[in-house]
């Protein structure tokens, strides 16, 4: 029994709020119980996932290590008694929060840079009351709001580099340059049935001839010294392997650290992905594309992962039924896989999260994401157990289903619609077979479609999800207690796609993430083709005022419209057609109804909540005998969001110009 469970007290999974962000705690269910061997594997690994922390930071913009070492050193001196100053002061703090919850100035799904609602007169006198050297530059940056105002921008016809703030590239180097670079790297490599993924951990920089050149992030590299701390937690993780095969994924790992690379990356990828035996496993490294408007480098992550055997048994029948899903997909069969090779599946507990994990974190994840590796080697797929759960448990009465459903005119109760289940097994779908279905075809670039990638990859998943949960396998496979259950899951998906996400944007602007895009994209497409939906305006009982609800009048042909969608989206990732990706994309998934908008704005902030939730990790500490060696590892689910992220700055930080 772990040591939550021991207690009579329910477990906190509400914390912190600040801004529009609620934080959440996270169980470890089963960790007491480990054997002292396993705890130490979760505890090197967790090191692992955190101190890699900077060159997130690092990459996410050039100035947000010293904005954030700066803002650090006067949040450790302000005075709590200065109530001269306290708006000023509370500002501050809310800004800093919301600046570690980002991993940097700009908002982690907005993409906008915040804006204090502090004064730059306050900033500078609590800098000088403290002798810190004030950088103009810095200064300017946090202020400036027209200096960096986008962390990644996608708008169509702009040069997508010049006008994102990330760091993936000096900042001297246009859209159409990189383009041609890497154009020109596989160009020289023609032969390549089986090609790396180029321009994956490096950033593209300017030599003194002015050319463009890579620099690569490894030992004794770019960001050398953090990979450095990394792969000495990895080699201690090394000597308590599980078994030979995690060894050898873990030892793999550390070679491409060492060497940076491409090469031995996809050696470790297909270890990892034939590694399935054990109870705990992890990510670390260079993993999604998302941060760059190009969608080729990957910003940093890690994680470690206990494997929950009984929740798993879901994820395993969808797994073992692989090959059945992709013979049934309404897409065409040039584009299905023959044979489904290596998919795997499983439902896991979270143990630590970190990088572009934390504190915001994926609650499914589906790796490697190399094409080829996915066709010939298959994938690994895991639905983060726990961190759903507190999702749910934090989302009790809250009040959103009461607003936002279309009141007495849906097929199924909200009081009684199994809506967390339908969410784990629409992840599960997602995940485990969604991303890994269909295949290119010969001669397709896997990053032909650039900056429209990850929204029609994200798009291809959900709605091969969306596809079958309303199949009758799903209650065949014991996944679903009724052939009606899928219901509340596609009215849900609707009304979010469609109305409440918006939420989450602020007014006057557009949709810029992917994951939004997607749902958007989906949402407005079967609003306008499928016949099955509509938007209605309804006087509300409750408080007498219209609004704006989704009415779903037939789920047998929305389900097919679905089907329709699935096979266009399939085809243009198969052919690598960007034409078509393009104007998919932009006509359904970017813009924004000023009105709706206001609406759902107005609706949301009657209720009270946080439209984003992030995550506090627990605080393993190793328990060691008078000779230091390590005993026990105890797990503490008590320390606070600003002494977490404070010590994260302390411990962790180490210089990024290396």
């Amino acid at each position: 029994m772990n040591n939550i469970q021991a207690t009579t007290s329910p477990f906190p999974y509400t914390d912190i709020r600040f801004a529009d962000i609620q934080m959440l705690r996270y169980r470890v269910p089963e960790f007491e119980s480990l054997s002292i061997r396993q705890k130490k594997l979760i505890y090197f690994l967790s090191e692992a996932a955190i101190a890699g922390r900077d060159i997130l930071w690092d990459q996410n913009c050039r100035y947000n290590l010293p904005i954030r070492r700066m803002l650090e050193a006067v949040y450790r001196n302000l005075s709590e008694n200065d109530e001269e100053n306290e708006n000023e002061r509370s500002a501050f703090l809310d800004y800093l929060r919301r600046v570690w919850f980002a991993n940097g100035i700009h908002h982690h799904y907005s993409m906008d840079k915040f804006r204090p609602g502090f004064s730059e007169e306050f900033l500078r006198a609590a800098l000088q009351r403290i002798n810190y050297p004030i950088d103009e530059t810095l200064i300017r940056v946090i202020f400036d709001p027209e200096l960096l105002p986008k962390r990644v921008n996608l708008t169509d016809g702009e040069d997508l580099l010049r006008t994102s703030a990330m760091n993936y590239y000096a900042p001297d180097i246009t859209q159409k340059e990189a383009e041609a670079f890497y154009a020109d790297m596989k160009a020289a490599h023609p032969e390549e049935h089986q090609p790396p993924m180029f321009g994956m951990n490096s950033r593209l920089e300017r030599n003194e001839e002015g050319g463009l050149q890579e620099r690569v992030w490894k030992s004794g590299g770019m960001y050398g010294s953090l990979i450095d701390i990394i792969i000495n937690r990895l080699e201690k993780a090394c000597e308590v392997a599980e078994n030979e095969e995690q060894r050898g994924v873990i030892s793999a790992l550390i070679d491409f650290y060492r060497t940076g690379d491409l090469l031995t990356f996809d050696r470790y990828s297909i270890l990892w992905v034939k590694q399935t035996e054990g109870d705990i496993d992890f990510t670390n490294g260079f993993i999604e594309t998302y941060g760059d408007p190009l969608g080729l480098k990957a910003s940093w992550e890690g994680y470690v992962n206990l494997k929950d055997h009984e929740a798993s048994e879901r994820t395993r029948k969808l797994s073992e039924n692989a090959q059945w899903f992709e013979d049934n997909s309404p897409i065409a069969p040039r584009f299905r896989k023959t044979e489904c090779r290596g998919i795997s599946a499983k439902v896991v507990n979270v143990a630590m999260l970190g990088g572009d994990l934390y504190p915001a974190s994926a609650i499914g994840i589906n790796l490697p994401n190399s094409n080829w590796i996915r066709q010939e080697h298959g994938s690994k797929s895991v639905t983060l157990g726990n961190l759903t759960e507190a999702y749910a448990q934090a989302a009790k009465g809250n009040g959103f289903y009461e607003e936002f459903i279309i009141p007495d005119e849906t097929s199924f109760d909200i009081r009684t619609a199994p809506f967390s289940l339908l969410d784990d097994l629409h992840t599960d779908l997602h995940e485990c077979l969604g991303h890994g279905s269909g295949r290119l075809l010969p001669g397709v670039d896997p990053d032909g479609l650039g900056p429209y990638g990850s929204t029609i990859e994200e798009a291809r998943a959900d709605l091969f999800a969306l596809y079958y949960i309303a199949d009758a396998k799903m209650q065949e496979l014991g996944l679903v207690p009724d052939a009606e259950a899928f219901h509340c899951q596609y009215y849900t998906y609707m009304m979010n796609g469609l109305l409440t996400q918006l939420i989450r944007i602020e007014p006057g602007q557009q949709i810029e993430e992917a994951h939004m895009r997607n749902r958007a994209l989906i949402a407005r497409w079967l609003l306008k083709y499928s016949g099955a939906m509509e938007l209605k305006r309804l006087r509300n009982a409750t408080d007498g005022a219209d609004k704006t609800y989704l009415k779903i009048t037939s789920y047998p042909a929305l389900r097919q419209a679905i089907g329709r969608l699935l096979a266009e989206v399939q085809r243009i990732k198969s052919e690598g057609d960007l034409a078509a990706a393009r104007q998919l994309v932009e006509e359904y998934g970017v813009k924004v109804d000023a009105t709706l908008h206001r609406e759902m704005l107005e609706r949301y902030k009657k209720l009270g909540l946080a439209p984003y939730k992030g995550f506090i990790n627990p605080h393993l500490i190793p328990v060691c005998d008078a000779d230091g060696q390590i005993t026990d590892i105890k797990i503490q689910y008590d320390e606070s969001y600003d002494r977490q992220m404070l010590r994260y700055g302390r411990y962790y930080e180490q210089a990024t110009t290396d």
